[in-house]
C-alpha cells in the first residue's frame, strides 16, 4: 500500500494496521454511559475494519489481491 516508503514499507503497513485496528475496535465496541451505540462511530469503525483487513490480507500476508 505504501510503495513510496521504499525499504520502510513493511513498517508503514504495521503502523497502519495498528492505527486502523484500534479505530475499528473502538468504533465497533463503543457504548455510552447508558449502553447505547453511536451510529457514526459504528460506521467509521466498520470502514476502518475494511481497510484493516484489506491491508492485512493483501500487503502483509499476500493471500489475496483486491482489484
Amino acid at each position: 500500500m505504501f510503495e513510496f516508503a521504499g525499504e520502510f514499507e513493511e513498517a508503514f503497513n504495521w503502523v497502519f494496521l495498528a492505527v486502523t485496528g484500534y479505530i475499528a475496535w473502538h468504533g465497533i465496541r463503543f457504548r455510552d454511559a447508558d449502553g447505547n451505540t453511536d451510529s457514526i462511530r459504528l460506521l467509521f469503525g466498520c470502514i476502518a475494519a475494511v481497510f484493516f483487513f484489506m491491508v492485512l490480507f493483501q500487503d502483509v500476508l499476500g493471500v489475496i489481491r483486491f482489484g
